[in-house]
């Protein structure tokens, strides 16, 4: 007992030597940023030849955000608007997408190949460009063709804001599609951990693919598909696609008391998602079933 707790305890030293230098740079690069943005939110950030000029303002810059800043407000309601149904699409696109390649036969291997190049050209200058390209032709086809779908006006009858919503969706379904090379990737390693003898037993017991797949499937890949719902909520903040974040650039390029109004749009910004985090959490979290006793 002495010896298993002694190759224990050196395992543990083990690995923590191995995250050793991941702790050192989490704490200089990422900790210690995210302290002083804080800091930085109830100051009056001012650059001049001397250096950073701060002044302590308490909560003002968050009363400017709110109630003063015309930018600010239409930016986050336009980010909620991006990443909730874009987070949606993604997550379901990638687990069909993932269902589909795990079973295939041919060319499996060529298949996920494809579907995972996107990931590999993302930060390249093709990403960039399809981000920056606000109006195109395709987008004016694309407006011009979508209303006159009979889906599009099934819903338009009955909310006119969900209709511009899937129309949205529909418009810039090609930029959502890149995002889902890596949640692929994450669906197809948990799909491939599921036990086959589950599987075999509910046919055993004549349940169909469809039953299979809602009892036995969902279940057990619902802990991946809330990571990947936190990871999609933190890739799309990293684009152009949410104007909060493009509102933060802006105003950390102003050095006349800008760089405070920018930590406190990244703190609040913060604030929302880690909010979207918990939804999500507590949407896919795993349930324990409850055992009754009589």
């Amino acid at each position: 007992m002495r010896k298993m707790k002694t190759w224990k305890q050196r395992q543990n030293r083990n690995g923590y030597m191995f995250m050793i230098p991941w702790i050192i740079g989490f704490a200089v690069f990422t900790a210690f940023p995210f302290a002083a943005t804080i800091i930085l939110s109830f100051m009056n950030v001012n650059s001049t030849i001397l250096g950073y000029e701060l002044k302590w303002t308490g909560l003002s810059n968050y009363i400017t955000a709110f109630f003063k800043n015309v930018e600010f407000v239409p930016a986050l309601g336009g980010y909620l608007k991006v990443v909730i149904p874009y987070t949606f699409v993604v997550v379901v696109v990638s687990f069909v997408i993932a269902y589909i390649l795990e079973h295939i036969v041919k060319l499996k291997g060529f298949f996920r190949t494809i579907y995972f190049l996107p990931v590999i050209i993302m930060s390249g200058p093709v990403m960039a460009k399809l981000l920056d390209t606000k109006v195109s032709d395709m987008e004016l086809f694309a407006g011009q063709s979508y209303s006159d779908i009979f889906i599009i006006q099934m819903i338009a009858s009955y909310s006119r804001n969900a209709a511009v919503l899937v129309t949205d969706v529909f418009e810039q379904l090609s930029t959502i599609l890149w995002f889902t090379g890596i949640p692929i990737v994450l669906f197809i390693n948990g799909l491939q951990k599921i036990n086959p003898s589950l599987y075999e037993a509910a046919r055993i017991d004549s349940a169909n693919e469809w039953q299979i797949l809602w009892k036995i499937t969902l279940p057990i890949i619902r802990p991946t598909a809330l990571i990947i719902t936190v990871f999609t909520i933190v890739q799309l903040g990293m684009f152009d696609i949410n104007p909060v974040y493009s509102l933060i650039v802006t105003y950390m390029g102003n050095t006349s008391g800008g760089l405070g109004f920018a930590a406190t749009y990244a703190w609040i910004y913060t604030v929302i998602v880690l909010m979207l985090m918990g939804i999500a959490f507590l949407i896919l979290r795993e349930r324990k079933n409850k055992v009754k006793h009589y």
